[in-house]
């Protein structure tokens, strides 16, 4: 039951973080919406600072295991699309999470910005794998826009977009990526290979 409740907080906070803004929501707030009070919701989270994080751990979760994979991955077009394909997949199946930081993005710095930190970490460790070995300033600068286009997963809602299928913002998106990092068509399974 633990589990559910603090999941059920979790929602309950990505909503209203993303939708009035870190700062101007309270714990009370989100203690009524899930139906407890507020001691018992810290029973939970220690501070709303801890939902923060607990909000947004899965996108540095997923980005970690994926930069951590890659480092034991040869730069190869089959694994650049591969790991393209995963950063892609981490930011669709958390697409809610931007609008925390769209909404108070001043907010959540000064609150987290340990956090902010770490996800630019995880941001410019990706950036340098896709880059590539010995990258040249054109590789560096392909490797920044192919994850600006994937973060366009983040805010197509704000664009008027919100009502495409994921399939094809997925479709899209990769292939935009792709051909800004200039890796072709579609990868053999056989052709990834390790860099060990």
């Amino acid at each position: 039951m633990d589990g559910d409740t603090r999941e059920t907080i979790r929602a309950v906070a990505l909503e209203l973080f993303s939708t009035k803004g870190f700062e101007q929501t309270s714990l009370r707030e989100i203690a009524e919406r899930v139906g407890l009070t507020k001691a018992s919701l810290y029973y939970h989270y220690s501070s709303k600072q801890s939902l923060l994080l607990a909000v947004v751990e899965p996108v540095l979760t997923g980005w970690r295991a994926i930069g951590d994979d890659a480092g034991g991955l040869a730069h190869t077009p089959p694994n650049v699309r591969h790991v393209v394909e995963r950063c892609l997949d981490v930011l669709l199946r958390n697409r809610a999470i931007v609008g925390v930081f769209q909404r108070d993005p001043a907010g959540v710095a000064v609150v987290a910005k340990s956090l902010w930190e770490d996800s630019l970490e995880l941001g410019r460790r990706l950036v340098g794998w896709l880059a590539g070995p010995a990258p040249t300033t054109a590789d560096r600068l392909r490797a920044v826009a192919a994850m600006e286009v994937l973060g366009a997963v983040l805010t197509s809602a704000t664009y008027g977009l919100a009502d495409v299928a994921e399939a094809e913002l997925r479709e899209v998106l990769l292939q935009a990526a792709l051909n800004v990092l200039g890796v072709p068509g579609e990868p053999e399974e056989s052709e990834m290979r390790s860099a060990g």
